[in-house]
């Protein structure tokens, strides 16, 4: 996970020494929005207005935020009016490339550059700052829209709905509380958990950030033997944001990140919910379980030098689940 400085690639990893061993991700840095008439969204400027075939979206299957954004494109029926391009797996030197020599890695579908780095200076040419996946692309005027997955989904989930006519919503308002107050203890706690326990260089680093996501796990394991979904009775975008972690878990938290004082698979409710939410339409065909275990076993040498890729456990992500039908 290199970076840009000043239009010009640094291939560095993050600075742990200056934080006492701790991972610190860096804030996302593009942060417009999609909106039906290209009025200013919440944050950034505005002019970009939710049209057919005007978007597209830059993805790794290996990342967890990126995967978000996958998910809702297929909810949201948004297949055929934004289109995708798929990084390789291995992320190096030369950070996310589109090298088409991976099962599902597509190369860049619009201009055919060999870096993704090579898309934000082509957005900004003296730009500073990570090269990471998604990146919503907007082809009318040449800019990155947003980088920012968290914010990516909320347009994915009512900007286009005029065109689509898909209504579901995972972000209704009288939920919007709850939703909020879960995802503000899940992404510190388990969605950035895991990578602050893996990529901790210090054993102080790494106790804390463990702790959260076992502290975190077991709430969670509470909280869905009480309700079917983390906001009550239905699925919102917080078991979305949950989710892609989750079905990450055991395949390469447990033993990559050393998140390993319990398996998710211990965890019966949090076991069943995650087949469930496997299982829901069009969700199965947005994991690619052979991107995320070659993608964090290979790519990351600070961990794992010598690229072993494990043999893993046989998990059975379509198993009946056994818990109630959604409402809402």
């Amino acid at each position: 996970m290199g970076q840009l400085v000043n239009g010009i690639w640094d291939p560095s990893w993050y600075d742990t020494k200056s934080t006492g061993g701790r991972f610190e991700r860096t804030v996302t840095r593009f942060r417009n929005w999609i909106t039906p008439d290209g009025a200013p969204g919440p944050s950034g400027t505005g002019g970009f207005a939710a049209e057919s075939g005007r978007y597209h979206l830059y993805v790794s299957y290996a990342c967890p935020w990126a995967h978000r954004t996958l998910i809702f494109r297929a909810l949201k029926g948004l297949a055929p009016h934004i289109g995708v391009s798929v990084v390789h797996p291995d992320m190096l030197a030369d950070g996310w490339t589109f090298a088409g020599d991976f099962p599902g890695a597509t190369g860049d579908r619009l201009h055919g550059l060999p870096f993704l780095r090579d898309l934000y200076t082509r957005a900004v040419p003296d730009v500073s700052g990570r090269v990471t996946v998604p990146v919503l692309w907007d082809t009318a005027s040449g800019a990155i829209v947003s980088n920012e997955s968290s914010e990516i989904i909320r347009m994915f989930n009512s900007a286009f709905d005029g065109l689509t006519g898909n209504t579901a919503d995972f972000w209704p308002e009288p939920l919007r509380a709850a939703i909020e107050a879960v995802n503000d203890r899940i992404y510190p706690g388990f969605n950035n958990g895991v990578y602050r326990a893996g990529f901790a260089t210090t054993q102080d680093a790494y106790d804390t950030a463990v702790q959260e996501v076992f502290d975190t796990l077991d709430w969670l394991e509470d909280l869905l033997t009480r309700q079917p979904f983390l906001a009550g009775e239905r699925v919102t975008e917080a078991d979305w944001r949950l989710f892609t972690t989750l079905v990450r878990f055991d395949m390469v938290y447990h033993l990559h990140f050393k998140c390993n004082r319990r398996r998710l698979i211990d965890y019966p409710a949090l076991w069943a919910y995650t087949r469930q939410l496997y299982q829901w339409p069009g969700v199965a065909a947005t994991v690619k379980m052979d991107h995320i275990v070659r993608h964090y076993h290979y790519s990351h040498d600070t961990i794992n030098p010598n690229r072993i890729i494990p043999i893993n456990p046989v998990l059975d992500f379509t198993a009946p689940h056994g818990r109630p039908a959604p409402r809402g």
